[in-house]
């Protein structure tokens, strides 16, 4: 019963959070970047649900295109991260050799400090702004999920399918990615719902540092940065964009273990 609640509440959590995504995506009630000097810090009312900002920007529409934002931004650097790492960790992993030992050391002088931290040495180098940091996610989160999928296809490599599929004549290729790769499929749905996490508050966390989405643009992280002095004046100016984050990350983290406890090996 545990494992299907968290799963459950998981999948829900994430699934109304995605339409919030695209519904900040396509539209808001107000232009998010629109200010009103007349309007500045007006309490929440039916005209504007969470009030307005030190600019009299309607705080609802930044906060949904602010939410499209982030999660867009942690989405594509997972995805491509995600990809290039499985490339590296499924010839790594199953071919073995030279190769591997030179990725393993490499992958563990990386992996020795934390991805956000290695994504704000990146942006240093690269500069602020959406692109850059959604590349120095990427560079990033490579070795990571290089490392998962390695673990996998070293275990299912010694399994009876795959020397059987060798015995009979199927090339590197085939047995890497049509008799193995199904079976790494959940584990790598839930490094995903992780990395995808992890990345958004990377993201909002460098935003809020004002290394990462830089202004007009709406982000979660900028948006909280921006009411840090109005903490306790203006409360509902951080309340929405720090709920979304919370939803999200919540969301994000029972659907990881949800998945992990229905496909994870016994």
């Amino acid at each position: 019963m545990k494992q299907s609640i968290n799963f459950k509440i998981g999948f829900i959590i994430t699934t109304v959070m995605l339409l919030v995504t695209v519904v900040g995506y396509f539209y808001t009630p107000y232009d998010p970047e629109a200010m009103n000097g007349l309007n500045k810090f007006a309490a929440p009312t039916l005209k504007h649900l969470m009030g307005t900002d030190n600019f009299g920007r309607d705080i609802f529409s930044r906060a949904l295109r602010g939410c499209s934002n982030t999660f867009f931004v942690a989405f594509v650097a997972v995805m491509i991260g995600a990809a290039l790492g499985t490339l590296i960790g499924a010839f790594t992993g199953y071919v073995g050799g030279w190769l591997d030992q030179v990725f393993m050391r490499v992958t563990d002088i990386i992996t020795a400090f934390p991805n956000v931290l290695l994504a704000m040495v990146f942006i240093g180098f690269l500069g602020t702004g959406k692109n850059n940091v959604i590349l120095a996610l990427i560079i990033a989160l490579i070795p990571s999920y290089s490392r998962i999928i390695r673990g996998e296809y070293i275990y299912y490599r010694n399994q009876d399918f795959s020397k059987s599929a060798k015995l009979y004549g199927a090339k590197k290729l085939r047995i890497m990615f049509v008799h193995i790769f199904p079976n790494i499929i959940p584990v790598l749905l839930s490094s995903l719902m992780i990395g995808i996490n992890n990345a958004i508050l990377a993201e909002a966390g460098m935003s809020y540092l004002g290394i990462g989405v830089q202004p007009p643009e709406p982000s979660l992280g900028r948006m909280l940065s921006e009411a840090q002095a109005y903490l306790f004046t203006v409360p509902w100016f951080a309340i929405f964009p720090g709920v979304l984050i919370i939803l999200l990350v919540i969301g994000l983290n029972l659907l990881s273990d949800g998945l992990k406890e229905r496909y994870g090996r016994r």
